[in-house]
């Protein structure tokens, strides 16, 4: 038994996380391939593959092989995987491990089985799924096993996952095809409407970590960007405020408020109780986003607390889930 490697995977369609029992989390990269076109070898993956996001030369293309949270290029994930396994010693010849990845609520038993597929070629011994809200709410220490309910919100790069919880399972989930990588295109497109002037998805990011909010801030921060200018196609430099980034994230915000809003109006009633006096729990990169707890609060009229390391709840969750297996074997694995 002592030879059975455990692994845990949030595959997430902006990074992945791996989390080995017993030593935490062993890596942490971008969920990127960069693929050569002329003979279709993988050049880079993860970090690597990602420095060369808006650099690449003819001929080499930089790919996020997952889009809103599933499978969207086969052969590219399960290439990912297999590096990334390799990377952490987790998939030796003789000793294959066991993998659990968590998957959107709202999978369908197609792509749930591309998820098993790419994983098992990867060099799996057996590959179990975790629903990613279950394990983002294992990981925010959330006690999922009670009879009352526990609402989470999951705000990762390509999917926005929302689910009540109580007895170990789902009662009601909504996924929204919305996320941080959504809001950094949304950023993107408002610099090039407003400033005719197109910027890369890194800058997109930056000025989205560093002067976003969900809400207005009483003071306006300023951040000077870089980009090429649309009419000469020189580049120029401009200054963006940080009310402007508000005013740019509002329609992918309204996109996760309707979710959380559609799964309060199908949560049973004792539940929802439940959830008025625990609050909602917002876990995933998007809880960075400053403020983001104030408009969910003020949107919806319960409590929004933001979980302790937001970013590494899913993995958190799926690597306690996997270490105790039996325990949550009924609950939560998904069979094949």
């Amino acid at each position: 038994m002592a030879l059975t490697r455990k692994i845990a995977i949030d595959l997430g369609t902006t990074s992945t996380l791996m989390y080995v029992p017993g030593k935490g989390i062993v890596l942490n990269e971008p969920s990127i391939v960069a693929v050569s076109q002329q003979d279709n070898a993988v050049l880079a993956v993860g970090s690597d593959a990602y420095a060369m996001i808006g650099r690449t030369p003819e001929g080499i293309i930089v790919h996020r092989p997952l889009k809103d949270g599933v499978i969207a290029d086969y052969r590219v994930t399960e290439a990912m995987l297999r590096y990334l396994l390799k990377k952490t010693g987790a998939s030796v010849r003789f000793l294959r491990p066991e993998v659990l990845i968590s998957v959107p609520a709202g999978i369908t038993s197609t792509e749930r089985r591309a998820v098993v597929d790419a994983t098992l070629s990867a060099g799996a011994k057996e590959a179990y799924l975790i629903k990613e809200p279950v394990a983002a709410a294992i990981g925010a220490s959330i006690p999922i096993g009670e009879s009352s309910g526990h609402m989470i919100v999951d705000i990762g790069g390509g999917t926005t996952e929302v689910a009540v919880i109580s007895l170990g399972g789902i009662v009601v989930a909504h996924s929204a095809r919305v996320g941080g990588n959504v809001f950094d295109h949304a950023i993107a497109e408002h610099i090039k409407k407003r400033y005719g002037i197109v910027i890369g998805e890194k800058t997109a990011e930056d000025i989205k970590k560093q002067i976003g909010s969900a809400v207005p801030d009483d003071q306006a921060d300023s951040l000077s960007i870089r980009g090429r200018d649309l009419a000469t196609g020189l580049p120029r430099e401009t200054a963006i405020s940080s009310f402007e980034v508000t005013e740019a994230l509002r329609d992918p915000l309204l996109e996760v408020l309707q979710a959380i809003k559609y799964v309060l109006q199908d949560t049973p009633p004792e539940l929802a109780a439940d959830i008025i006096d625990k609050g909602i729990v917002v876990s995933g990169g998007g809880a960075l986003l400053k403020n983001i707890d104030q408009l969910i609060s003020r949107a919806t009229q319960v409590p929004c607390y933001i979980a302790d390391d937001p970013l590494v709840c899913v993995v958190k969750g799926a690597g306690a889930a996997l270490e105790n297996l039996e325990a949550y074997k009924r609950s939560i694995l998904l069979t094949k």
